[in-house]
């Protein structure tokens, strides 16, 4: 499994886009058994995490099995 950190900017139902440290965005989908639930999502808004996730051929985004709070506030 692939790893990014960076900060959340968008939160959406079960997506995100994550703003990694050289300034991409990355588009993120939750994966359905994610260590996540997209209730908790809205609550990463603007929070440095670290994201685990696979890269699926057949999708426009990244998939998420897991994130991370690295920044707690």
């Amino acid at each position: 499994m692939l790893s990014m950190t960076g900060v959340v900017t968008i939160v959406q139902e079960g997506r995100f886009q994550l703003l990694d440290e050289e300034g991409v965005s990355h588009q993120f989908l939750l994966k359905y058994n994610a260590a996540a639930e997209p209730e908790q999502l809205p609550a990463l808004l603007n929070q440095r995490v670290r994201v685990s996730y696979t890269n699926p051929d057949t999708l426009l985004g990244h998939v998420a099995g897991r994130i991370m709070l690295l920044d707690a506030e």
